[in-house]
């Protein structure tokens, strides 16, 4: 970030004023970046969802699935995303989420590559739900993430955390120290 020299001529509060102007216009930017990524999500989600309906109420296949991808790359070109491929992962995705609301609005909040990595990486739906809470509350990038799941944090942390007494034998500082030691890779 570019250093301004101090200009005696500014009045006094300007500098704390453009410190907060630049975190604000940050904090929105970060804020419509992840709501154009909601709406993406919900998206792909409503197109896998319609696809699913399609395939049992009128038994399509896979060569419906890309002559629909082709035609949406030409309806779409500067679109990227709606290759036969990505319609197919809709459709996994859409699946996944079919019977859990709270799975559909955590799917939502993650990146298409992030949903991606979890779709092929962890089948199990409580395993998946807990990684994108952690993504969620961690920042974790795809690479974290794959990492996360393939060192299985998920069995490091909160199966470990199963297996121990602390919380029933130790005091609360103490219980909670103890879990953190054995979470420590």
């Amino acid at each position: 970030m570019p250093h301004r020299t101090v200009n005696p001529i500014l009045p006094e509060g300007y500098d704390a004023l453009l410190r907060d102007l630049k975190a604000r216009i940050r904090s929105t930017q970060v804020k419509a970046a992840l709501s154009v990524n909601r709406e993406m999500i919900a998206l792909y989600l409503d197109i896998g969802n319609a696809i699913l309906e399609r395939q049992q109420v009128e038994g399509w296949g896979k060569s419906v699935v890309e002559l629909l991808a082709r035609d949406l790359r030409i309806a779409f070109p500067n679109l990227k995303g709606l290759s036969a491929r990505n319609l197919w992962d809709m459709r996994r995705l859409a699946q996944t989420c079919e019977d859990d609301a709270i799975l559909r609005q955590l799917v939502a909040e993650i990146p298409w590559g992030h949903n991606l990595v979890l779709l092929n990486k962890v089948k199990d739906a409580t395993k998946r739900k807990w990684y994108i809470e952690q993504t969620i509350a961690n920042g974790w990038s795809r690479n974290v993430l794959v990492h996360q799941i393939e060192t299985d944090l998920y069995a490091r942390q909160v199966e470990a955390a199963k297996m121990t007494n602390f919380a029933q034998t130790l005091p609360p500082p103490q219980s909670d120290l103890a879990r953190q030691v054995l979470k420590d890779p």
